[in-house]
C-alpha cells in the first residue's frame, strides 16, 4: 500500500560459514506504516542486525522483495547496480535515520560539528544541534571531541545526528544499550517523542523488553513472525 514505509516480502537471507549455509532469516515478511513503530526481539545470532542491516542497505537480501520508503530496493522493479548504490545512499542521506551500535562520528569533528554537519547534508537546518544535546543530556559537551567522552556519551550524540534530520523512517540497532538505566529511559522517550510528533516510522533491534513494549509491534526474530 502507499504509506507503507517498509514493504518486505519472502525476504530470506543466508551466510557462509565453511563449506555451510547459515540461514539467518527465512521466509520473512514486514509491513511498517506511517507512524508505526517496530521491535525486533529475540536471542543473540537470531538475524536482528542483519534485518536492519538488509533495512539500511548495507546487507543485500539474498531472496524476496524489499521496497523501502516508496523505493522498490529488491525484487521485481528495483534497480540494480550503481543505480541501486544511488537510490540507497539518496536515502540514508536524506530520508532514513540509522543508529548502530557503535556511534560511528567523525572523531576530527566536536559533537556539535557532527550534528552540524549530518543536518547539512540531509538538507536540514543546522541551528537545532546543540537544542537536541541539550534534551539528551549532554549540552554541555558539544564542543568536546569523540574521544573525549564517554561511548554513552558518544551513543547519545549519534542519536542527536539522526534527530535533527527529522527523518521518515529511523533504524536503531540496541539504540539504549550502552547507556544507565535512567539516561536509558530519556533516550527512548525523546526517541518517541520525535515518532509521534513528526509521524515518522521506528524500527529498533532491543533485548530490553521494556522498551520493546513500548513499540506498536513486536516482531520475535527467533520465531520468525510477523507484525
Amino acid at each position: 500500500m502507499a504509506d507503507n514505509l517498509i514493504s518486505v516480502t519472502g525476504l530470506s537471507k543466508q551466510f557462509e560459514s565453511g563449506d555451510q549455509h547459515v540461514t539467518v532469516l527465512r521466509e520473512l515478511s514486514v509491513h511498517l506504516g506511517r507512524g508505526e513503530s517496530l521491535a525486533l526481539t529475540g536471542p543473540s545470532g537470531s538475524g536482528k542486525s542483519t534485518l536492519l542491516n538488509v533495512l539500511c542497505g548495507l546487507e543485500s537480501p539474498g531472496s524476496g522483495r524489499l521496497a523501502m520508503l516508496e523505493q522498490p530496493l529488491a525484487g521485481d522493479g528495483a534497480p540494480t547496480g550503481k543505480a541501486l548504490e544511488r537510490t540507497w545512499c539518496e536515502l540514508r542521506q536524506s530520508r532514513l535515520g540509522v543508529v548502530f551500535q557503535d556511534a560511528n562520528l567523525m572523531p576530527t569533528l566536536s559533537l556539535l560539528d557532527n550534528i552540524r554537519l549530518r543536518a547539512r547534508l540531509a538538507g536540514r537546518d543546522d541551528t537545532s544541534a546543540g537544542d537536541w544535546l541539550q534534551r539528551l543530556g549532554i549540552g554541555e559537551l558539544g564542543q568536546r571531541y569523540p574521544d573525549q567522552v564517554s561511548g554513552g556519551q558518544r551513543q547519545r550524540a549519534a542519536l542527536a545526528m539522526v534527530f535533527v534530520t527529522r527523518p521518515a523512517l529511523i533504524l536503531a540497532d540496541e539504540p539504549t544499550g550502552s547507556l544507565d538505566r535512567r539516561t536509558a529511559e530519556t533516550v527512548a522517550d525523546e526517541l518517541f517523542e520525535l515518532q509521534a510528533r513528526h509521524g515518522c516510522g521506528l524500527v529498533l533491534a532491543t533485548h530490553d523488553a521494556d522498551l520493546a513494549a513500548r513499540c506498536l509491534h513486536q516482531l520475535d526474530l527467533g520465531h520468525q513472525g510477523g507484525p
